[in-house]
């Protein structure tokens, strides 16, 4: 989507304001992070949404709540990029697979090219940190987000803020130098926005703030750092 206004140095706030799920059914297949587990030739698992309880049985006793979310949200990567595959997700945001961002969360991506060039899809309908095998509860989606153009605000990573957490995210094919990025990203937002210095923020960040692997399936591996809102009185 072209997006009027959207320039490189601005961001685009991203508010999932509503997801539903027009079908009763997903899938999930086995491969990924350590495929050995897999057995070859079994195909994937076809899963029954329970719409009205928002539930889904894996297996008899076992059941999943479901949290749909987009696993794909992003615009267009810096022009010396070049094209990019749509798999690994960037500081252009993209295939993030965090399963934070359900309806009602928003998030910040920084603008590469003139208008932005918003996509979205990868639905899900629950899916754990990590998505260790490569896949959630992949399912349609149908939903509504709302799309502003924030002038001034310059970031170099996508950022998200639920009801609950300020969420500060990195990527690499790397996991330690992903852990770093998604560390330093919460510090410097807490020195920008919380009247403190960047000290007394990754100290904040170590007693409060919880790092989680978003996904290490998706050729560039993600972390994001959550930091409870419910701290900040």
């Amino acid at each position: 989507m072209f997006v009027t206004g959207a320039e490189p140095g601005d961001a685009l706030e991203v508010k999932v304001l509503s997801i539903d799920l027009p079908i009763a059914y997903g899938y999930n297949g086995c491969s990924g992070f350590i495929r050995e587990n897999c057995i070859a030739g079994r195909g994937p698992t076809i899963l029954r949404l329970d719409r009205k309880n928002m539930t889904s049985e894996f297996l008899p006793g076992i059941v999943i709540p479901l949290r749909p979310f987009f696993g794909s949200m992003g615009v267009a990567p810096p022009l010396a990029v070049g094209r990019v595959s749509s798999n690994p997700p960037s500081t252009h945001a993209g295939n993030l697979d965090n399963k934070e961002l359900v309806a009602g969360t928003t998030l910040w991506i920084p603008v590469h090219v003139t208008g932005a060039l918003f996509e979205i899809g990868d639905g899900h309908a629950a899916q754990g940190d990590g998505e260790v095998d490569q896949t959630a509860i992949e399912t349609s989606l149908r939903g509504r987000v709302q799309l502003t153009v924030r002038k001034g605000m310059t970031l170099m990573w996508p950022r998200a803020e639920t009801d609950t957490h300020f969420i500060s995210m990195g990527t690499d094919v790397d996991l330690t130098v992903a852990t770093r990025v998604a560390i330093q990203e919460m510090v410097d937002f807490l020195a920008a926005t919380k009247k403190m210095d960047k000290h007394q923020a990754y100290q904040l960040t170590s007693l409060a703030g919880d790092v989680a692997i978003t996904q290490l399936v998706d050729g560039t591996m993600g972390v994001h750092v959550k930091m409870p809102k419910s701290i900040f009185k």
